[in-house]
């Protein structure tokens, strides 16, 4: 029996004790204007093909996008990421900076329709490019490598492509050397110094993003991308893409991926707090809280929010998540 007069004047437990208590002093609130949906659109008409490593995403043709943007919007959505699937690939990309290419058509029909839904989208090349990597490629006896500097000026032309069709954000996710700074000199020079970049400073050669190939089409057809994506065993690395970013004109931070990675969030956001930051909550984590669901496993509801709200906890101000819709109608229930 412990001694009444010597226990612990502080109880923790009092707090947790009551629903509505705990609803009062709860340090971490996610909401659904936190979310933000990304989506895949397709060359073609009338289709809505399912992704099958992740369940209840699609890549969805231009006119069928309407039937989706009316229901993220129902649910209070209002943000979105583009990612484009193009009818033709070539070793430079071309459709991604053509004013005719996917997601250019994608945005001027959605602007028309939704003049009050942010757009930001993914400028990228390794959804386009017939070789599946991040920009312009070079071969020396037989050794293929990324270009670097090549590819920063047709960034700076897709970013441009982009806003011209009526972007609201842009997000270069490459993670080469100076693509910030090409991009708003771009942006500057065209005119639009309102446009942010929303720039993937910190992303990872992770694993977690099979899934996603499969959704765009864009996996590498040789070697890999670790020679421009981070080694996921570094964080002191993280702070110095971060700050390079900074000084180039990123207006907004990304880690990716989240799920794993809370420790790498925490430590931007603590080194960078003036900066909004996202969380990437990518394609393989989705996948797994997916599957593991679908096995009764876990409680999906309970498990994504959960992994939703640490994400928040850790320090994102907001999260990229195919878990969007369904998230923001949890939230409302």
């Amino acid at each position: 029996m412990y001694n009444r007069g010597q226990f612990p004047k502080t109880r923790l437990r009092r707090l947790r004790h009551n629903l509505l208590v705990r609803d009062l002093i709860r340090e971490t609130i996610l909401k659904t204007d936190d979310l933000i949906m990304p989506l895949f659109v397709r060359y073609g008409e009338n289709l809505k093909k399912p992704i099958a490593a992740m369940p209840g995403c699609f890549q969805l043709t231009v006119d069928k996008l309407e039937d989706e943007i009316n229901e993220l919007v129902r649910l209070g959505i209002k943000n979105i990421l583009l990612f484009g699937i193009p009818a033709h690939k070539d070793a430079l990309g071309t459709d991604s900076y053509s004013d005719d290419g996917i997601i250019q058509t994608a945005i001027r029909a959605l602007k028309k329709k939704h003049s009050d839904l942010l757009i930001i989208t993914d400028v990228c090349f390794c959804e386009y490019t017939s070789h599946g990597h991040c920009g312009y490629i070079t071969q020396h006896e037989n050794k293929f490598d990324l270009a670097n500097d090549p590819t920063l000026a047709l960034l700076a032309k897709q970013a441009v492509s982009h806003v011209k069709a009526g972007a609201d954000i842009v997000a270069p996710s490459g993670m080469l050397d100076g693509m910030v700074q090409a991009i708003r000199e771009g942006l500057d020079n065209a005119g639009y110094e309102t446009i942010p970049i929303l720039s993937y400073s910190v992303k990872y050669a992770s694993s977690m993003y099979g899934p996603f190939r499969e959704a765009t089409e864009g996996a590498p057809k040789f070697g890999d991308r670790r020679t421009y994506q981070m080694d996921f065993a570094n964080a002191n690395e993280a702070i110095r893409e971060c700050a390079l970013d900074i000084a180039e004109g990123a207006d907004m931070l990304m880690v990716k991926p989240a799920h794993a990675y809370l420790d790498v969030i925490h430590r931007v956001k603590a080194q960078f707090p003036e900066l909004p930051l996202g969380a990437y909550h990518t394609s393989g984590e989705y996948a797994m809280l997916k599957a593991a669901a679908g096995k009764g496993w876990l409680d999906e509801r309970a498990a994504t929010l959960e992994v939703l709200t640490a994400i928040r906890r850790a320090g994102a101000d907001f999260i990229i998540t195919y878990y969007a819709k369904e998230a923001a109608q949890w939230l409302s229930e």
